[in-house]
């Protein structure tokens, strides 16, 4: 099976499928005027009618000013000339030698900003996209590369955040982090440099850094067009480095929209000891180097293999890239944004960034899709441009237009609805401890708030080639290589909203094993077909264009549509672990074979309502086949069950779940779940995300 990752455990980012085994991974205005007017299509759903007013209140601007245009209530306008943007490269001083050579690495900051601001003696602000990915692997849906014209000037950004946003008074600023396309130094995987690097430029926008109009020498170059407020915006590594900047606590960082971000790298690695991936951080790093880079960063290279070991140690490489731990930095608000079905940056990221915010007090508010590792622009587009601008709009120019007060949580509850919370986890979520019980058939228990009887057991062996797939198709059927406990057809929906935590104690046969354990939804549904290879999304051949554009960038986009899949079962919260870290998270040791040991594994964040009618499964097995790799044995695991269970978050807590599973008989044994539906999905589908 492949497994997945990152540009094949590189790109956070690449689309392509991979082999898992043996790399890790992966105009001025009245143009522009015109240009609306004359092609509607431009802007999905709005009328002619309203582009002609537009295009009146723009002319009105021309004459009266953009400072007045610009304030008009409720949001920013496009007023400003994208074809007149001024178009410029800088490279700001990171005040690090990371490749060695005696001179302090520069990283390139690409900008397009309106002109008639400065022309005026006005400062704006800046939505700024720091990546690893501008000249390797390309950004989007579309895979775009930042181009330059026969001067180096920027013509081309990925993705639409420079057509819609700059003539409405921001400036997008795309950086290369340290040791990727035009910048010096190395990448150190969301290490120092990485995060110097992108924060580096947020210092310059305040006025606080250094940068030149050359990557070696040129002249000295200031923001004075900056009013020294920066939102970071990005995906993936992109995201990643925004939640790093953030905690590191800088000045004039007012936002940052984290979609599908990382928040601690030992989590994107190992999951509790066990390994997700069978290559460390310097593979990544390999991926997206410069060529230069790749001639002066051995050291590095050499540090993050050091840092990163296989047996899965915590060390002081993991500390450093551990952003969880400086929360309490954060000054910035928080608009987190990721895929329930994420098995790339999985959804424990999210959790523990989210807790670790809340426990601090920090403005946030999220989106939770059913799809993988994938951009809202691209499963929910019109409402995500809209939700963007509003909130830009309020953290980086002032506009009181309530994005604040709005419900801080958006779910995709089936493809393409959505649900609203005034909060997240769900008001009245509580945790509620479930327990398992044995039943009539070895293999095959209840789930419920009864405590199993002493001396009470269930036995499996580690088959490596199984994977959750392949347990949650066989929930309600004995099988040597899982256990299981379900309700029975609940009478009333049951929702789970948060994180939360298995308990085993399990005796091992051997010195090594690996656990998992899954939380299945049993009953058929219609999903997003998240082990695609578009992770939920299909790509048209048609496109629509958000915001102004050039011949070299366009701002037109391919549209995109749900791709689904009935299923008869749907794993929606997973967690793995080594047991050989049950005293100790941070470092694994060997097991006495015969000799029972108790560990917590922790469940990926979720958001799920498991039907009236359907049951609600825990499923433990051992290697979790295509997401974690095998122990160096292959054990046969005791749960001893009156000392195993599962705390869940349960909206309305033990409550709902009496509610829920009064007077219901006790679940079926053997057969096939549902006849005509797909079984769940298996993972050796699953595409390395970018």
């Amino acid at each position: 099976m492949n497994h997945i990752r990152p540009l094949s455990a590189v790109c956070l980012c690449h689309r392509p499928h991979l082999p898992r085994h043996p790399h890790p991974y992966a105009r001025e205005l009245s143009r522009a005027t015109v240009r609306f007017v004359t092609n509607p299509a431009r802007i999905p759903r709005i009328s002619f009618t309203v582009l002609v007013l537009a295009a009146v209140a723009a002319l009105l601007s021309a004459l009266i000013g953009p400072a007045a245009a610009q304030a008009a209530p409720g949001e920013s306008r496009p007023v400003y000339s994208y074809d007149h943007a001024i178009r410029e490269s800088v490279w700001v001083d990171a005040g690090l030698d990371g490749d060695g050579d005696g001179r302090t690495d520069r990283v390139a900051a690409d900008i397009v900003r309106p002109s008639e601001p400065a022309r005026q003696g006005r400062r704006i602000p800046v939505i700024m996209d720091a990546s690893p990915y501008y000249s390797c692997c390309g950004r989007g849906n579309e895979s775009q590369k930042k181009t330059y014209d026969d001067r180096g000037r920027p013509a081309g950004f990925p993705l639409f955040y420079d057509n819609y946003f700059v003539p409405r008074g921001y400036a997008t600023v795309l950086v290369d982090l340290a040791g990727t396309n035009r910048s010096d130094g190395c990448v150190d995987v969301g290490g120092r440099s990485d995060i110097r690097s992108a924060r580096a430029v947020v210092d310059w926008l305040g006025g606080r850094a250094r940068a030149y109009t050359a990557r070696t020498g040129g002249r000295p170059v200031t923001a004075g067009w900056s009013n020294g407020s920066t939102g970071m915006i990005g995906k993936s590594w992109d995201a990643t480095i925004a939640n790093g900047v953030a905690a590191t606590g800088v000045r004039g960082l007012k936002t940052i929209v984290p979609i599908a971000g990382i928040s601690s790298w030992y989590d994107y690695y190992f999951a509790q000891g066990a390994p997700l991936y069978d290559s460390g951080p310097d593979s990544l790093a390999a991926m997206v180097e410069s060529s230069g880079a790749q001639q002066h960063c051995d050291a590095v290279q050499r540090e993050l293999v050091k840092g990163a070991p296989r047996s899965g140690d915590w060390t002081g490489l993991w500390t450093e890239r551990d952003y969880v731990r400086n929360a309490g930095k954060v000054r910035a608000s928080v608009f987190m944004v990721h895929g329930m079905q994420d098995l790339n940056v999985r959804t424990r990221h999210a959790g523990q960034w989210w807790d670790a915010l809340a426990r601090h007090g920090v403005a946030r508010k999220i989106w939770l899709s059913q799809t993988g590792h994938v951009d809202p622009f691209d499963y929910r587009r019109a409402e995500w441009v809209t939700t963007l601008h509003h909130w830009f709009d309020h953290y980086l120019m002032g506009y009181d237009n309530g994005i604040e007060r709005a419900p801080k949580a958006d779910v995709e509850r089936a493809p393409g609805s959505w649900s609203t919370d005034p909060r997240w986890p769900a008001p009245g979520t509580s945790t509620t401890v479930l327990r398992p019980r044995g039943g009539s058939v070895p293999g095959v228990g209840v789930l419920g708030t009864a405590k199993a009887p002493q001396g009470a057991t269930e036995t499996f062996t580690d088959d490596p080639k199984r994977s959750e797939a392949d347990w949650a198709a066989r929930a309600g059927q004995p099988t040597p290589d899982k256990a299981g406990f379900s309700t029975g057809a609940l009478r009333a929906p049951l929702r789970l909203s948060g994180s939360g935590t298995v308990t085993v104690t399990a005796t091992p046969s051997t010195s090594t094993a690996h656990l998992s354990a899954v939380l299945v939804d049993l009953g058929p549904a219609t999903i997003r077909n998240y082990t695609a290879a578009g992770e939920g999304i299909t790509t048209r051949d048609a496109r629509t264009c958000w915001g102004a554009g050039t011949p070299a960038d366009t701002g037109c986009f391919k549209e995109t549509a749900a791709d689904t899949e009935k299923v008869a079962a749907t794993v929606f919260s997973r967690g793995w672990a080594d047991l050989g870290t049950y005293a100790d998270a941070h470092k694994g040791r060997p097991l006495t074979p015969g000799k029972p040991y108790t560990i917590t594994l922790h469940l990926a964040a979720s958001d799920h309502v498991v039907p009236a009618g359907h049951r609600l499964a825990l499923l433990v097995g051992g290697t979790d086949a295509g997401l974690i790799d095998p122990p160096a044995s292959r054990p046969t695991l005791t749960l001893d069950l009156s000392r195993t269970s599962a705390a869940l978050p349960l909206t309305g807590g033990a409550p709902a779940f009496v509610r829920a599973t009064a007077g219901v008989p006790r679940p079926p044994v053997g057969g096939p779940l549902l006849d005509g539906l797909a079984p769940p999905h298996g993972l050796s589908r699953m595409p390395a995300a970018r």
